[in-house]
């Protein structure tokens, strides 16, 4: 079943969370030690994010400098698969145009569809780390709307060099991001917004939301994109705060403001254990609060989190 299937044809408040492959070096076990810790609660879909690597520059004793790569996980695609044939769990991997290739991103989407994976999240990713040779407009996307284009012209059978072939049986559904409190490159909300219709009108069946720690933004943002003619599901994402420092971090790295009745709690703590616990009722209430509305699903980032995310899941599932 499709991941929009699932989120309009469940009757409550759909569960769903994000996980981070492991580095080079780790396994697939750790995968599912996440997986396995939060089955309990019936997601309906897992999705799977993917990350460019990313070069350094390193001085060797000789006085010379050699680039690196570093951070180099397993793809997106072998997880999705994996994850999905073991638990039988609809897989979302995460398809980002910076860092990959057009010519990468078919290969992708042929792996995936030979694979039986045919749930996407369409995302422009991460451009802070990018060699200059990444950024490429002949081989690269520049946004997430022209990663979308490619994928609707792979459905009916339009490669990325506009030749023909036989359509897949089975087109790729997507969702795509859009951002309660603004992206960090966009002039306004209004733009934001702008660029969220252009997705749905484009192909884009759901919306998740960067995280956010106040409902009142994304009851805002709703209803902002309602009035735009924006009629899909819009599903909430949630990160529980697990350590002290995230009450900068998180301002900083992801744009997400932290309400001053969160902050003041979290300032409080002498340690991060009671920072996890502070970050867990307040993501619970949030999560209660959402439920009450009849939000369809709730997704959480689970990245450093998985125990606190379980412990949220066991008191409102």
């Amino acid at each position: 079943m499709k991941v929009i299937e699932h989120i309009r044809n469940n009757k409550r408040t759909a569960f769903s969370f994000e996980i981070l492959p492991p580095l080079k070096g780790n396994n697939i076990r750790k995968v599912y030690g996440v997986i396995d810790k939060l089955r309990e609660f019936d997601p309906k879909y897992i999705n799977i994010t993917s990350h460019h690597s990313e070069d350094i520059y390193k001085v060797l004793p000789d006085g010379s400098v050699c680039r690196v790569n570093v951070r180099k996980r397993p793809g997106s695609v072998a997880i999705a698969s994996a994850i999905q044939n073991k638990y039988g769990i609809t897989a979302v991997p995460h398809i980002i145009c910076k860092g990959f290739t057009k010519d990468e991103t078919e290969y992708a989407l042929i792996d995936l569809n030979f694979l039986g994976v045919h749930d996407l999240l369409l995302l422009r990713g991460d451009i802070k780390t990018l060699d200059i040779s990444q950024q490429s407009a002949g081989l690269y996307h520049e946004h997430a709307t022209d990663l979308q284009r490619q994928v609707n012209n792979f459905n009916i059978g339009i490669a990325a060099d506009d030749s023909s072939f036989e359509a897949n049986e089975t087109p790729f559904s997507y969702g795509m991001a859009c951002y309660p409190e603004k992206h960090e490159e966009a002039p306004n909300i209004e733009s934001d917004i702008y660029y969220a219709k252009e997705k749905v009108k484009n192909g884009a069946g759901y919306l998740v939301t960067q995280m956010f720690f106040d409902n009142e933004k994304y009851y805002s943002f709703v209803d902002r994109c309602r009035l735009q003619g924006i009629d899909v599901p819009i599903i909430p994402g949630i990160k529980p705060i697990v350590f002290r420092d995230q009450l900068n971090v998180l301002p900083r790295v992801f744009r997400s403001e932290i309400p001053e009745a969160l902050a003041r709690e979290i300032r409080a703590c002498a340690t991060d254990q009671e920072a996890k616990a502070v970050g867990i009722e307040w993501a619970t209430q949030q999560c209660k609060d959402l439920i009450a509305r009849q939000v369809p699903s709730i997704h959480f980032y689970t990245f450093m989190a998985t125990d606190s995310v379980y412990q949220i899941a066991r008191e409102i599932y």
